[in-house]
């Protein structure tokens, strides 16, 4: 089989610009929540320390100044996904809360009895729960796409599935188990032909490869900056304006107001409406550091090179007899595994005693677990900052493991 392993002879020198990676730790669980650079970390210490205080009400100038930047940092974000405005950038906690966002509030205003919605085997259970939740309320009804033998959504089973009953198809951009790719022009294109709207998960594609929603042809776009070398608590949700004009709010409060008496309330224009209460202010400065120093980079650049270290993870670990591999060759920064007779706990525990860690468990995909035929996998996920030097490590790991277990 080809490798992309030769490709790796440039690799990214970034591993000094990440203060709590220390010398001789594997750090292998960029999926979960990505480790965040200087950059991230000196905007978030500046903004609390030195620029601090509330945006959007104050009228002094460093609530001003402040009010600047966060709506800067929403600017940022739309440059970064191309999309056409930043009144189309909602701010939440993170890609669960924007799911939810969009089924309460676009799913309650949309669907009744008897519509449908199209999610997949591989979705992360952020994008399964909402969906039930909503079908629960409305009487819509689920249906499940299912995989190829590589772990692709099957857009051709989804093509023979498809009525003018759908009204949402809802999928991972990238899975978070298996790395593999969506073709989401293919599935936006599907989605339309029936009247449908298309919302994508993104988790796992942001900071992996570069962004066009415009391209892409989705109506929702969710990502979580965490992810994103960015804090936890700050997210994404991207909307075409004519679908957030459309949107009743989900949340009341303060900011997603017009005017406010006890005969009536009328509410924000977007992305306002959307943004109930204080928001996270410094969570917001520090994404817009995060993008920017994935940009400084290159998504292409990533993508490369998370690229080429699957590749080269792939055939050492296919060489080690036992070892299942899940997942296409050509995935994006993941590699999910087990081996034959050891609990993927048991893995990860032994990995963590050499300095490796990886995570290990149903990586909130428990349909997809089934599908597989396992409880869990082992797995292995890399970013900017992981090198052949983790992949070696990751090996040695498990060859440790089998020696370990017999």
């Amino acid at each position: 089989m080809a490798t992309l392993a030769h490709t790796l002879a440039r690799p990214l020198d970034v591993l000094a610009d990440f203060p709590a990676i220390p010398e001789g730790w594997s750090y292998l669980d960029t999926a979960a929540t990505a480790q965040k650079p200087r950059a991230v970390i000196e905007a978030i210490a500046e903004a609390y320390g030195k620029t601090y205080a509330s945006v959007h009400r104050g009228v002094y100038q460093r609530s001003s100044d402040m009010t600047l930047a966060y709506e800067a940092a929403r600017a940022r974000v739309a440059s970064f996904i191309r999309a056409p405005s930043p009144q189309e950038i909602v701010f939440v906690r993170g890609a669960t809360e924007g799911i939810n966002l969009v089924a309460q509030s676009w799913g309650g205003a949309n669907l009744k009895a008897g519509d449908r919605i199209m999610l997949s085997r591989l979705e992360h259970h952020s994008n399964i729960v909402p969906w039930q939740m909503l079908a629960a309320r409305t009487g819509a009804v689920i249906d499940v796409a299912p995989l190829t033998d590589e772990g692709l959504i099957d857009l051709d089973a989804v093509e023979s599935m498809l009525t003018e009953r759908h009204k949402l198809l809802a999928f991972a951009h990238v899975s978070n188990v298996l790395g593999s790719v969506l073709d989401a022009r293919r599935a936006a294109w599907l989605a339309h032909g029936v009247g449908a709207q298309l919302l994508l998960d993104g988790c796992q594609a942001a900071g992996r490869m570069a962004l066009d929603v415009a391209s892409l042809d989705c109506d929702f776009y969710l990502l979580s900056g965490h992810k994103l070398y960015g804090p936890t608590g700050i997210g994404v949700l991207w909307a075409r304006s004519e679908i957030l004009d459309a949107m009743p709010p989900w949340q009341g409060g303060g900011a997603m107001i017009d005017r406010v008496s006890f005969e009536g309330t009328t509410y924000a224009s977007p992305p306002g409406r959307f943004e109930a209460g204080t928001p996270h202010i410094v969570g917001a400065l520090g994404l817009h550091a995060a993008i920017d120093y994935v940009e400084a980079i290159g998504p292409a650049a990533i993508s490369d090179h998370e690229s080429a270290l699957v590749s080269l993870t792939r055939d050492r670990l296919a060489s080690i007899d036992g070892v299942r591999l899940f997942g296409p060759y050509l995935a994006s920064g993941i590699v999910s595994f087990a081996v034959a007779g050891v609990h993927p706990h048991d893995i990860a525990t032994i990995l963590d005693e050499g300095g490796v860690a990886i995570r290990a468990g149903h990586h909130c995909a428990q349909p997809l677990m089934a599908w597989l035929g396992v409880e869990a996998t082992a797995r292995a996920s890399f970013g900017v900052y992981s090198g052949e030097a983790d992949v070696e490590a990751l090996v040695r790991g498990i060859e440790r493991v089998k020696r370990i277990f017999g």
